[in-house]
């Protein structure tokens, strides 16, 4: 039961040598990343149109790979359970938040990692959107 927390940090945790070195490198190639930003944009903007008039409502997200992803309009089942429904009956992978407090607020959001190639973007969005209408037809949970 435990693993899976520390699994959900050290993924999107880096070692302090690399923090220095990655700081070395953007004062020395200050551009290096100029690309990333509308890269990233682009993908968010993928998956937020392919999400467009389900239950789901995604807050504007800038300069994250990542994009949250309302559900309160779908379920009333805390984040943890929910991640768990997603992975086991539509086959998302998505990220919970309540592990990043000490004391979770009652959220109804989920984290959606866009760092993907557009096809798994586009397979997931439809899984998501397919998961969407089933709760929408068969009522809250």
């Amino acid at each position: 039961r435990e693993l899976p927390k520390v699994q959900q940090f050290n993924t999107f945790s880096i070692a302090t040598a690399t923090q220095y070195a990655m700081a070395k490198f953007l004062v020395e190639k200050a551009n290096a990343g100029r690309e990333l930003a509308p890269f990233f944009q682009a993908k968010r903007d993928r998956l937020r149109a392919a999400l467009a008039g389900t239950a789901f409502r995604l807050p504007p997200a800038q300069g994250t790979y990542f994009q949250l992803m309302d559900y309160s309009a779908l379920s009333d089942e805390n984040d943890l359970t929910f991640v768990d429904r997603l992975l086991n009956e539509a086959g998302v992978a998505t990220i919970p938040l309540s592990p990043f407090y000490k004391e979770p607020p009652a959220l109804r959001v989920v984290r959606l990692c866009i760092a993907k190639r557009d096809d798994t973007l586009d397979a997931a969005a439809e899984r998501l959107r397919q998961f969407a209408n089933h709760l929408a037809q068969g009522g809250r949970r």
